[in-house]
């Protein structure tokens, strides 16, 4: 394991938690977490449908990566059984912090993703295992992914995204146009492509049934977005609504991974 590399990846995340900004209003407030939910799922609608919340009540949901807990009190208010771990305990705090406000029933563990085969070792099993854009900033991503077999029940699945290599956003980032995360210097962001996201489940994870799907551009102006405004790229202004989805399709940054066993 590289130590040096975790604790960069554990201050980067602690120092800034994702989406953190999303809500000029008091952090903790319930007004700054229905605002956080508000301006991420706007700006990334397949982050609402694809882990289809409504599937899971009553079941055991495991989520690699909580952050502050958007998807995570999506599920509880969908009725699952929910488990959040994360490795940083700034992003846990407020993750607990929202089901409080909220009156959500969870259980959050701080942990590193690469040891939760050490995590639940007493035979705990989820019906499913969900992490959105998260697996790639570990060291090891290839670790996480060997601990899930495990731990999925009988019938379960993987819903997990991982950024996408051959996309619009990594030309840019490849250009010095761009940046895998909205704040400077992440340590860590592995892209795939869909067939090395295949072969990771296939081969490290041990899956059989595997979907890939892509999605997502930002088409936002980034001055303008960190203000709360949104105005479009011009490039992207200009494309037919149909169009820049088959090329969201093609080049988007998100790889949504559907896995069974």
């Amino acid at each position: 394991m590289d130590n040096q590399l975790l604790e960069q990846v554990r201050h980067y995340w602690n120092t800034r938690p994702c989406n953190i900004r999303h809500s000029t209003s008091p952090i903790g407030t319930k007004e700054y977490f229905d605002e956080v939910e508000s301006r991420r799922y706007a700006n990334e609608p397949h982050n609402y449908t694809f882990p289809e919340f409504e599937r899971w009540k009553g079941l055991r949901v495991l989520e690699i990566g909580c952050g502050i807990g958007t998807d995570a009190t999506n599920f509880a208010r969908h009725g699952a059984v929910y488990t959040g771990v994360d490795l940083s305990a700034a992003s846990i705090e407020l993750a607990k912090k929202r089901f409080q406000v909220f009156g959500l029933a969870g259980t959050f563990v701080e942990c590193n993703a690469e040891e939760l085969d050490r995590v639940f070792s007493n035979g705990e099993k989820f019906d499913l295992i969900y992490s959105f854009g998260v697996i790639h900033h570990a060291p090891n991503p290839a670790r996480v992914v060997a601990c899930l077999n495990n731990l999925l029940a009988p019938g379960g699945e993987i819903k997990c995204m991982l950024y996408a290599k051959d996309s619009w956003k990594n030309i840019l980032i490849n250009a010095d146009w761009d940046q895998p995360e909205a704040q400077d210097n992440c340590p860590q962001a592995v892209t795939y492509s869909k067939q090395e996201a295949d072969d990771l489940f296939r081969f490290k994870g041990g899956f059989a049934d595997i979907v890939v799907e892509q999605d997502f551009i930002f088409p936002w102006n980034i001055e303008h977005y960190v203000k709360y405004k949104y105005v479009k790229q011009p490039w992207f202004a200009a494309m037919p609504p149909e169009l820049f989805k088959i090329m969201e399709r093609a080049l988007g940054w998100h790889l949504m991974i559907t896995a069974k066993l």
